[in-house]
């Protein structure tokens, strides 16, 4: 599902992550968790796209799964035309350089024993980037970049607040100069008002260096804020992909109309009519079949629980995988 007739940076085809479920004595495998399900969307240069979703969706596996810091089950995926999982030895390290992420957690992501101005320059020394000074020189301008001071490079992470620690972790995806960034989750764990502070520093710094990002989030305000198109997963699957003025001005996937009618409304005197759904989310170590939306979904038809429905383009680059959108 390209944006546009050029070759994107980002081609994810079909990519498949099950986890093994162990029991017993032996640990035999007695089951597979279907994190993500033949998942596919590609990102432009210089494109922000937004990945969201319930908690446990798959969002997260998605963007570790790309990045092969988790190693994936089945399908490909393609960085400017290079096939990531069959890249070993010297070409995958290069690829490291040019893809990296930015982690949910601020404080965990971050070695406490290890000052961060070492944790940010890591990187250049296991990449071979300069000599001692140069790499310094590099980390200052880092810390710099996302509003810090060189001599906060000679503190540890504990003496930092949430927000400082999670621009400490951008000045150290931001190290090496990559391409692409996988965001996972950056401002969840940030107070609101720290959160906007993050987003318009990370749209700053897309604009000065190019950067393309996988934003993931399930706070919808924040993903509307920040991404050019927005991805919609639902329990392994993206079930809705369209630019961000199209998802959130027409969604047509009864999922995403659930989710946006969760967004508050900053007016006291309007009111959003909320979409209520029923149940829980299923497990996805025994997925419902057909679509996998249809025991909570408000419109399901007969025919939703007997067959998957494909993602298809409704309308120019809006793609929907629902029987009743077509």
């Amino acid at each position: 599902m390209p944006a546009t007739s050029s070759a994107p940076l980002i081609e994810v085809h079909d990519l498949v992550k099950y986890f093994p479920v162990r029991a017993g004595l032996l640990q035999r495998v007695s089951g597979w968790v279907q994190a993500v399900d033949h998942v596919s969307f590609s990102v432009q240069a210089g494109e922000t796209l937004g990945l969201v979703g319930e908690s446990g969706c798959g969002k997260t596996t998605v963007g570790r799964t790309i990045l092969r810091l988790v190693s994936a089950t089945g399908g490909r995926v393609l960085f400017e035309g290079q096939d990531v999982f069959a890249a070993s030895g010297a070409d995958l390290k290069l690829l490291r350089r040019d893809m990296q992420i930015i982690f949910q957690d601020p404080f965990s992501s971050l070695d406490p024993r290890m000052p961060v101005g070492e944790s940010i320059g890591e990187g250049l020394l296991i990449h071979d980037v300069g000599s001692r000074d140069e790499r310094d020189d590099i980390v200052f301008e880092m810390l710099r970049k996302v509003g810090l001071e060189e001599y906060h490079a000679r503190r540890y992470p504990h003496e930092f607040s949430g927000g400082q620690r999670q621009r400490i972790g951008i000045a150290r995806a931001l190290a090496l100069r990559p391409k692409f960034i996988v965001c996972d989750e950056p401002v969840s764990a940030l107070d609101v008002s720290i959160q906007s502070q993050v987003i318009n520093l990370l749209k700053d710094l897309q604009a000065e260096f190019g950067l393309t990002y996988l934003f993931i989030a399930h706070n919808l305000s924040v993903v509307e804020h920040i991404s050019d198109r927005v991805a919609v997963m639902y329990l392994g699957k993206v079930v809705e992909v369209a630019s961000r003025e199209e998802l959130y001005r027409n969604p047509l996937h009864p999922y995403t109309q659930a989710l946006m009618s969760a967004i508050p409304v900053p007016d006291p005197k309007l009111r959003r009519e909320r979409v209520i759904l029923k149940g829980d989310v299923p497990s996805p170590l025994n997925p419902p079949t057909g679509c996998r939306f249809h025991p909570r979904c408000p419109v399901a038809m007969a025919h939703c629980a007997q067959q998957e429905p494909a993602v298809k383009e409704v309308s120019p680059r809006h793609h929907v995988a629902c029987w009743r959108v077509e």
